[in-house]
C-alpha cells in the first residue's frame, strides 16, 4: 500500500486512452465519470464470472480512477505478488487479532487515495444476502459507498452517485437497492443479512 499518488496519476494518464480504446473496440460503454471524493469503496455488481475484475480495471484506467481491490496475503508470494500489488491488490491477513474491517479502515486512514472494490455478494454464486464487509469498512473509514456496475447484457459498465454510510445499514442498503434495480429489475439478494 505503499505507492504514491503521482505514481498512479502518470500510470493512468498514459493508459486512459488505450484502456477506453479498448473497452470502445469491444462494444463497451462507461457510465459516469470520476468520483468528487478521494476515498471510497466500490460495490462491484453482479460478481458472476472472472471477467467482472478485468472489465473493471479497464473502466477505472480509461477514467483515470486508481482502483485496489483485497486479496489473501498468501497470494503474494514472489515473484507473482509483483503483479498483484501493481495490479492494485491489497494483501489482507485474516489470521491477524485485528479484524479485516480494522485493517482496511487503518488503511484508508494512511492513504491520500484509495478506492478499495469489493463485490458485496462475495462468490460468483448465487446468495440470499449481501456480505455487509464492505458497508462497515466504508462507515469505520468515514468514506463514501461508490456503487460500480456491469451490464454484460448491453456491454455498460460504469458507476452512481456517492452513498454515505449513516450507520442506519438497512436504510442505506435500500438506496443501494434502488440504484441497482433501476439498472437490473428486482434484486431480492441487496440486503444485509439479519443480525444474530
Amino acid at each position: 500500500m505503499s505507492e504514491s499518488p503521482r505514481k498512479h496519476s502518470v500510470l493512468l494518464r498514459m493508459s486512459a486512452p488505450v484502456c477506453a480504446f479498448i473497452l470502445k473496440s469491444l462494444g463497451w460503454t462507461i457510465e459516469g465519470g470520476r468520483a468528487s471524493v478521494s476515498k471510497a469503496v466500490l460495490t462491484a455488481v453482479p460478481h458472476t464470472t472472472n471477467w467482472d475484475l478485468f472489465f473493471t480495471l479497464l473502466c477505472a484506467s480509461a477514467i483515470k480512477t486508481p482502483i485496489w481491490f483485497m486479496m489473501k496475503h498468501t497470494h503474494f508470494w514472489w515473484p507473482i505478488g509483483i503483479l498483484w500489488r501493481f495490479l492494485g491488490g491489497v494483501p489482507i491477513d485474516r489470521t491477524k487479532a485485528s479484524g479485516v474491517v480494522d485493517q482496511m479502515a487503518d488503511a484508508f486512514r494512511k492513504r491520500e487515495v484509495l478506492y478499495l472494490v469489493i463485490p458485496p455478494e462475495g462468490t460468483r454464486k448465487e446468495v440470499d444476502y449481501w456480505k455487509t464487509g464492505f458497508y462497515h469498512i466504508a462507515h469505520a473509514a468515514e468514506v463514501p459507498v461508490w456503487p460500480w456496475f456491469i451490464d454484460y447484457k448491453n456491454k455498460c459498465i460504469g458507476s452512481g452517485e456517492l452513498i454515505y454510510a449513516t450507520g442506519d445499514i438497512e436504510a442505506d442498503f435500500q438506496k443501494l437497492r434502488a440504484f441497482y434495480e433501476a439498472r437490473f429489475g428486482p434484486m431480492p439478494h441487496c440486503r444485509p443479512r439479519p443480525e444474530r
